[in-house]
């Protein structure tokens, strides 16, 4: 049985993954509208991992005998000036992300929920690569500057990233 204190913060850490999808989505029209193929596949990818993350809370919540609410959803941001700024900002998001996943972690250990504990270890896992994954796109974008022959060579460089990505998360 979950508390009443960590069913309310794994609640809010669905809503944290719902909008986390949405975001993700967002970017994913903005870059097809802005003809950057490669970079909207690999945003609609990433949408939908996000909602898969929400998923797995959601089942472990009413698994562990609480009640996992779908909540109402801040509006994501819709436009970007670059796409660079749109790289920063996933980012910043996924930094905070880490650190909503870093306090679930601190408060399931407090409870002595180690079966959440456990749970949430996954979640740890997975924010440390989706940080350097990040980090390593947008150092990409540094490397390449404002060169549009380097802006087409990455978009089809991302495009692999989210192909290669898919096949990764259908083995697990």
């Amino acid at each position: 049985m979950l508390s009443k204190n960590i069913e309310l913060a794994l609640n809010h850490q669905i809503r944290i993954e719902a909008e986390s999808s949405q975001t993700y989505l967002s970017m994913a029209s903005w870059s097809e509208t802005h003809g950057l193929e490669g970079i909207s596949k690999f945003m609609y990818a990433q949408s939908d991992e996000e909602r898969a993350h929400m998923l797995k809370l959601v089942r472990y919540i009413n698994e562990r005998g609480g009640h996992a609410r779908v909540s109402e959803l801040k509006a994501p941001k819709i436009s970007y000036e670059t796409f660079k700024e749109m790289f920063e900002e996933l980012y910043k998001h996924e930094i905070f992300v880490s650190e909503s996943i870093n306090e679930l972690v601190h408060i399931s250990f407090s409870e002595k929920d180690y079966a959440t504990h456990n749970f949430l270890q996954w979640y740890v896992a997975e924010q440390i690569e989706e940080e350097a994954q990040a980090k390593l796109i947008l150092d990409k974008i540094n490397l390449i500057g404002d060169d549009k022959g380097g802006l087409y060579l990455f978009d089809r460089d991302i495009q692999q990233m989210a192909l290669n990505s898919s096949t990764s998360n259908d083995s697990k």
